[in-house]
């Protein structure tokens, strides 16, 4: 059935986000920084790793990037996904409950890292495209796995990322069962190359204070679909 590898990939994350939240408790400060700053360094290099491996267009990235990251800006979207993650805090969260601090921050971290990159839209495609969703499974075990380390030092904010999941994924293979031939080989390459390097900035973004606004690069996921049609 299309849309069954999204389902099992968001019941993987609010799972690996209850193991995390209920071992967080017995996992001192100092080892949840380090899982933190670990967390880090592996999702920059699976960016790396994604960016090396694909033969993408580095003019269309750059352009994707510049042109992406300045609409990103004006359509405030960090923001608005800040203010969002805040709104559910207060509808679902108790203000003195444990975690509660880091809601946001984990809701907005994990979106953007589950939602962004070449697991994710080529998983879709295959799924909506093929009725494949076995790169989405194995996208779930991962998923998964990094929400049980997210949750472990951001809280259950982490969990609540799942129905931006269900919604972005599901969205991109119900298109993708629909206009499945507009999906060429050649732009779900592009699209993975932009994706990889944003993850890659979402790596920087939990090891170094300056943030990079990763949430303002979401536009610049599309943009090889639209400056595509204008380059050739």
């Amino acid at each position: 059935m299309i849309g069954t590898g999204t389902l099992v990939n968001a019941g993987a994350i609010i799972l690996g986000t209850t193991i995390g939240v209920l071992l967080k408790g017995g996992i001192p400060e100092r080892i949840r920084n380090m899982i933190y700053l670990m967390v880090g360094v592996a999702v920059m290099f699976i960016g790396i790793l994604g960016v090396v491996n694909n033969e993408g267009d580095s003019m269309l990235l750059v352009l994707s990037l510049v042109i992406g990251g300045a609409l990103g800006e004006l359509l405030r979207i960090e923001e608005r996904m800040e203010a969002l993650g805040e709104k559910v805090k207060k509808k679902f969260v108790k203000e003195d409950a444990p975690g509660s601090a880091t809601f946001a921050e984990g809701f907005v971290s994990a979106t953007l890292l589950f939602c962004i990159g070449a697991m994710a839209i080529v998983g879709s495609l295959n799924d909506g495209m093929l009725h494949d969703p076995s790169m989405l499974y194995t996208k779930a075990i991962l998923d998964g796995i990094t929400s049980i380390i997210l949750a472990a030092s951001l809280g259950f904010g982490v969990g609540f990322s799942a129905i931006p999941i269900l919604i972005y994924q599901g969205i991109l293979t119900i298109l993708a069962s629909v206009i499945s031939g507009f999906f060429t080989d050649e732009l779900i390459r592009n699209m993975s190359f932009v994706g990889n390097v944003v993850i890659f900035c979402i790596g920087l973004n939990f090891l170094f204070p300056k943030k990079i606004k990763t949430g303002n690069l979401a536009p610049a996921l599309f943009m090889p679909i639209i400056l595509g049609f204008f380059i050739h």
